[in-house]
């Protein structure tokens, strides 16, 4: 039974969520607070976090940047639909993914679910893959820069796995998102252009391309 930290500061939204997941066969801790949420994941060590943005005592951005310090679990954030900054800064501190309000239960499952399979299972290739300077190492689920480690976030290892298999070839937003963060259709493009630019500031920013008009490719330099 996977363990969500459900942090929501709206009584009504967070007892109606915790029931919604808890008939899905999780478990719940729940918080109203984000300094309490904090001491919580400490103490539990939960699966995945659900954040709301708008948090009493710790911002559920805030938050996530203190939870990403000690722990690579999924962060989903939760924001309100006509407030895109708060999804582009929760993505920045660190989130995998992000709900907007009001939500659907089944899809807000469907989505915690989905990101604990790809923290579960996060390699595909094998053998260790060199491009530069750059080894990533699938099945010891890493990346090295120069020789040092780059510390990687579940999902940003995917992205990376996911243009390692096609060095040099134009993966479409689109792709990435079904491929990744298993969108068929509809995902919000921010999710890849946010975690392509933390790619990019952690193993340079020469290394991942943008195609204008079309995506982004892996260079491999000589």
């Amino acid at each position: 039974m996977s363990h969500v930290l459900l942090v929501e500061d709206d009584d009504v939204i967070r007892e109606t969520t915790q029931l919604t997941l808890e008939r899905d066969g999780f478990r719940v801790t729940a918080s109203a607070d984000g300094r309490a949420a904090l001491d919580a994941f400490h103490a539990e060590r939960p699966d995945l976090a659900l954040l709301d943005v708008m948090l009493p005592g710790l911002n559920g951005v805030s938050l996530c940047r203190r939870i990403r310090e000690a722990s690579l679990i999924p962060v989903i954030m939760v924001s309100a639909r006509d407030d895109p900054v708060d999804i582009i800064v929760g993505l920045e501190a660190g989130a995998d993914d992000y709900v907007t309000k009001p939500f659907d239960g089944a899809v807000l499952t469907a989505r915690i679910r989905a990101q604990l399979r790809r923290a579960a299972q996060p390699s595909r290739p094998t053998g260790v893959l060199r491009f530069g300077d750059v080894e990533i190492d699938p099945d010891g689920v890493q990346v090295r820069r120069a020789g040092k480690v780059v510390a990687l976030t579940p999902t940003e290892m995917k992205v990376m796995l996911r243009f390692a298999e096609s060095p040099g070839t134009v993966l479409t937003r689109d792709v990435l998102l079904a491929s990744v963060w298993e969108y068929e259709a509809g995902g919000d493009t921010r999710l890849v252009d946010v975690h392509v630019q933390r790619l990019r500031n952690k193993i340079g920013a020469d290394r991942i391309e943008t195609v204008r008009g079309f995506g982004y490719k892996l260079r491999n330099p000589e």
